[in-house]
C-alpha cells in the first residue's frame, strides 16, 4: 500500500503530462490547419490588354495589389485576355461548362443575357445594398434583368466624331452638322488627298459604329428596340436600314476609309489621325489617351490635343436630333457558384472599384466616364476629354451601340456584314438579308426555349454616356 501511494502520484502526474502534450500539439496543430484552410485563390480575369487600355489597367493593378496587402490570406490571380478572344470563345465556352473565373470583366446588355438565364451570374442586388453602393451609379439599365442587377459597370464611354481642326480651316471646311455636309467634306479631303475617316477594324467592332450611326439617323431608336427584343412584324430589310447601308457603301466607293481599313489596328488607324494623313477619326473616348505624336505624352501630343475638334455624328438634317452613341456597357460580373469563403472575398475586392478615390482616377487617369456618380474637373482632363465632357452635358439624347443590345449570335452577323462592306465584298442588301437571316434563326431558337422576361438589358438610352473601352 505504501508503494502505491508513492508511486501512484508519479503515475498519476505522467498521466496528466501526457494528456497535457496531447492537448498542447492538438491546440497547437488546429489553428494550423484552419488557416491553411483560410487560403483562397481568386481568379480575376480582365481584357485590358491594349495599348489604350494601360492606364485603367494600372489602376486595377493598385487596387488588387491593395487589396492583397491588407488581405494576405486572398491571392487573387489578375490575368488579361484579348477581347475577343474572351468574350466571343473563352468565357461562353466556360459558361457552357459552369466553370469561368471567379471575377471577370465583361459587356453588359444583351451578352450577358444568356448568362443570367442560366444562372451563370451571381445576382449582386444585395451586394449594392449592404455596401452603401443603392443609387450611387449613374446607370445600372445594362446590368439589370427582372429587377436584379447581375453585374455592376466600372466606366462609362461615348462615341463622338473627332476632327482635325487646323486640316478643316485650311480647306475652309466647317465642322459637318448633317450627313449631306458630311459628304461634302468626304469628297473635299479626298480631292485634297487627306484620308476622310482614320479606320482600324481589325477588331471589326470599330466600323459598325458608322453602321449604328446611320441606322440611328435614317430610322431613329425605335426601330432597333424592337428588332433587338425580336418582335413579331420586324425585318431587318426596311427601306430606312437600306438607305443606311447604302450610305456607307457610298462612303466606301468614293473613299472614305483607307483600302486597308480591316487590317489596321486601332493604333495604326490613330497614327493616321495624329499625323494629319486622315482628317477624322469616330471612336469612343477610352482612344483619347493614344491622341499623341512620337508614342510619348509631351509637348507634342498636347499641341495636337488642342488641334481636335468633337462634334456628334451628323443628323439628316439641319436641327434634328444628333444623339451619341454610349452607354455604361463595361462593367465586372462574379460567377454565381463561389462558395461562401470565395464569394466574401470577391464581393470585398469588387468593393474597392467603386470608391470616389479609384472613380477619379478612371477620369484623370484613364479618361473614362465615372460608373458612379462623382464631380470631376475636365479642366484637369485634357483639351479632347473636356470637350467630350460639355457634348455629353449638351446632349440630351443617347442611344446604347447596336453591338451592345444585339443578341451576340445576331452582333456576330452584324459585325461581319459592316466588314464586308468596309472590304468591297458584300452589297448593303445581301448585308441586311445575312442579318435578318441570323435574327430569324436566334429568335426561333429562343422562342423554342423556356421564356425569360427582359428587364431592359436590351433597351434604349443611356442616361449619362458612356463607356467602354471598346465596344464591342
Amino acid at each position: 500500500m505504501k508503494w502505491l501511494l508513492n508511486w501512484g502520484w508519479m503515475l498519476l502526474y505522467v498521466i496528466v503530462l501526457a494528456v497535457s502534450v496531447l492537448l498542447i500539439t492538438a491546440g497547437n496543430r488546429d489553428p494550423i490547419e484552419e488557416n491553411q484552410s483560410d487560403k483562397i485563390t481568386l481568379t480575376f480575369r480582365h481584357f485590358w490588354t491594349k495599348e489604350h487600355d494601360r492606364p485603367m489597367l494600372s489602376i486595377f493593378e493598385d487596387v488588387v495589389a491593395d487589396y492583397q496587402k491588407h488581405h494576405p490570406n486572398v491571392k487573387v490571380n489578375f490575368e488579361g485576355m484579348d477581347q475577343t478572344t474572351h468574350r466571343e470563345q473563352q468565357l461562353k465556352s466556360e459558361m457552357v461548362t459552369g466553370t469561368p473565373p471567379d471575377m471577370f470583366v465583361l459587356f453588359g446588355g444583351a451578352e450577358i443575357e444568356p448568362y443570367v438565364r442560366a444562372n451563370r451570374l451571381m445576382d449582386l442586388s444585395q451586394f449594392v445594398q449592404d455596401r452603401g453602393l443603392q443609387g450611387q451609379f449613374r446607370d445600372l439599365q445594362l446590368w439589370t434583368f427582372d429587377g436584379r442587377v447581375y453585374g455592376l459597370p466600372i466606366e462609362g464611354n461615348a462615341e463622338p466624331l473627332y476632327y482635325n481642326k487646323t486640316i478643316f480651316e485650311s480647306l475652309d471646311l466647317d465642322p459637318p452638322s448633317t450627313l449631306t455636309e458630311l459628304d461634302h467634306v468626304i469628297q473635299v479631303l479626298r480631292d485634297n488627298g487627306y484620308i476622310p475617316f482614320a479606320l482600324g477594324n481589325e477588331d471589326r467592332w470599330p466600323a459598325a459604329i458608322f453602321a449604328h450611326y446611320l441606322m440611328d439617323r435614317y430610322a431613329g431608336p425605335e426601330l432597333i428596340q424592337a428588332l433587338s427584343q425580336g418582335e413579331e412584324g420586324y425585318d431587318f430589310r426596311n427601306d430606312k436600314y437600306l438607305q443606311a447601308y447604302e450610305h456607307l457603301a457610298d462612303w466606301v466607293e468614293a473613299g472614305a476609309f483607307s483600302s486597308s481599313a480591316n487590317g489596321y489596328t486601332t493604333e495604326e488607324a490613330i497614327a493616321q489621325f495624329t499625323t494629319g494623313r486622315a482628317a477624322m477619326y469616330l471612336n469612343g473616348n477610352w482612344d483619347i489617351n493614344l491622341f499623341r505624336r512620337s508614342g510619348v505624352m509631351d509637348d507634342s501630343a498636347l499641341s495636337f490635343q488642342e488641334e481636335v475638334g468633337v462634334i456628334p455624328f451628323p443628323g439628316m438634317r439641319l436641327g434634328a436630333m444628333r444623339s451619341v452613341a454610349g452607354g455604361y456597357t463595361i462593367g465586372i460580373g462574379l460567377s454565381s457558384n463561389l462558395d461562401d469563403a470565395k464569394k466574401e472575398a470577391a464581393l470585398d475586392l469588387l468593393e474597392g472599384f467603386y470608391t470616389k478615390e479609384i472613380q477619379s482616377r478612371i477620369v484623370y487617369e484613364g479618361l473614362r466616364l465615372p460608373s458612379i456618380k462623382l464631380s470631376f474637373d475636365p479642366e484637369k482632363t485634357g483639351p479632347v476629354f473636356a470637350q467630350v465632357i460639355t457634348l455629353m452635358e449638351q446632349s440630351t439624347q443617347s442611344f446604347v451601340p447596336y453591338d451592345n443590345i444585339l443578341s451576340p449570335e445576331v452582333k456576330r452577323s452584324f459585325l461581319k456584314g459592316v466588314k464586308e462592306m468596309i472590304g468591297s465584298q458584300l452589297d448593303a442588301k445581301e448585308a441586311l438579308k445575312e442579318l435578318q437571316h441570323s435574327s430569324t434563326f436566334y429568335w426561333n431558337q429562343r422562342r423554342s426555349s423556356l421564356p425569360f422576361k427582359n428587364s431592359g438589358g436590351a433597351t434604349n438610352g443611356v442616361d449619362g454616356r458612356e463607356v467602354q473601352g471598346d465596344s464591342g
